[in-house]
């Protein structure tokens, strides 16, 4: 390889993925951001580019609703998760075609901006299938499916599999960033058990995700058939009479059914507690899967005005990603604001944790470990600068910047 073609990174930190090296390292790639080595200042030769910051791979976004970009600012903070939902089913689709296409474009432009490389995100319909066709990012889609009532069960699982073969047309290699797609049920209290059986058989291989305890409702209705979801299907017009509940959290009820699954991304877990963790954690090797819990904590301030357990979850700092929901529920598609406000509420945890989250542990539940996530030779991974970081930590100053 010709020497004139590298080039050559240092900064005052550099975090590789999953620690911080020595600040005397040199990162070296090829002109395409192909990592060629990492090695010390005094055999990096000459051409060097001198940072002041901390360098590291491109964020992974997770969790990300990127057809819901249009209804941004559109519904009040803090109604709480049942509100939420209902105001999500019923404004959705108040838009023009032209207004939804052009708020996915900004929104993925924006993502860009911020250092993303990689979005896991979730799909009701095909809006983002244009935008996606360009190939500007890595794409996990998440073909979002659900249906409380069994007899709609056959119906909807029908239309989650057009939409899913219609992302699959992504996956070929014209793209310059190729896509993935599986189905994703939506949550727990949205999936029936016909549902549940006709997704089973395809999750082996796959990433999945769902949308787990994000409220304490969740619970209150698996244990024992009460809470405000009961008031969210009165309000949907939806018959609930069958219901049985099991008596256990909704997360030991039905975590069993995504067992096959390669990986599960368990979303927002804003009411976990310390027994389902458990559970994850022995579900897991029972099944030699990997099993994320999905932070996306300003969705979670946004929403309910509460965070994750994150003194109890911090504990598996291997087994945590970072999303932003959407922009329906968030500000912004900044992993950076997402570790800015987990470092603002939990200050005890390492600058490498938090940025491991959104690298190196990305990239591998998305299944794009081999590409992205960590400065490993032979990998793209994307470089961007974190600008302000004193003393090489996180504070409401740091910025981002993407270098290639």
């Amino acid at each position: 390889m010709n020497p004139l073609a590298h080039l050559k990174f240092k900064a005052d930190y550099l975090f590789n993925g999953y620690r911080l090296l020595d600040p005397q390292q040199v990162l070296i790639t090829d002109t395409a951001g192909k990592i060629i080595e990492i090695v010390p200042e005094t055999e990096a030769g000459e051409d060097i580019q001198y940072y002041h910051g901390l360098l590291s791979p491109g964020f992974a976004n997770a969790h990300c609703h990127l057809e819901l970009s249009h209804m941004k600012g559109l519904i009040p903070e803090q109604t709480g998760l049942i509100d939420f939902v209902f105001n999500i089913v019923t404004q959705r689709n108040r838009f023009t075609d032209e207004q939804v296409q052009q708020a996915i474009t900004d929104a993925e432009t924006e993502m860009i901006t911020n250092g993303i490389l990689a979005v896991g995100d979730i799909c009701n319909t095909i809006a983002t299938l244009p935008q996606k066709q360009l190939g500007r990012l890595y794409y996990y889609n998440f073909i979002e499916t659900s249906g409380w009532i069994h007899s709609i069960a056959s119906n909807r699982f029908e239309k989650s599999t057009a939409f899913l073969h219609a992302f699959e047309t992504l996956n070929n290699h014209h793209l310059l960033h190729q896509s993935s797609s599986s189905y994703a049920p939506h949550a727990p209290y949205s999936v029936s058990e016909p549902l549940w059986a006709m997704m089973k058989p395809h999750f082996s291989g796959k990433t999945t995700t769902i949308h787990n305890q994000e409220t304490r409702f969740e619970d209150d209705l698996f244990r024992n058939g009460t809470g405000d979801f009961v008031r969210m299907y009165q309000m949907m017009n939806i018959d609930n009479s069958f219901y049985q509940p099991s008596g256990k959290s909704s997360l030991q009820t039905y975590l069993p059914h995504l067992k096959n699954a390669r990986n599960v991304l368990l979303v927002h877990d804003t009411f976990m507690q310390e027994d389902d963790i458990a559970f994850v954690r022995q579900q897991s090797i029972n099944n030699q899967q990997d099993i994320y819990f999905c932070l996306c904590v300003n969705a979670n301030l946004y929403i309910e005005n509460t965070l994750p357990p994150l003194n109890l979850l911090a504990k598996y700092p291997d087994s945590i990603v970072i999303g932003t929901d959407s922009l329906a529920s968030n500000h912004g598609l900044n992993i950076l604001d997402e570790l800015k406000t987990i470092h603002s509420h939990f200050p005890g945890i390492p600058v490498s944790h938090l940025l491991q989250w959104a690298t190196a542990n990305g990239a591998a539940a998305l299944q794009l470990q081999d590409r992205l996530g960590s400065f490993e030779k032979g990998k793209t991974p994307g470089i961007i600068l974190l600008e302000n970081v004193l003393e090489g930590n996180i504070n409401p100053d740091t910025t981002v910047k993407k270098l290639l």
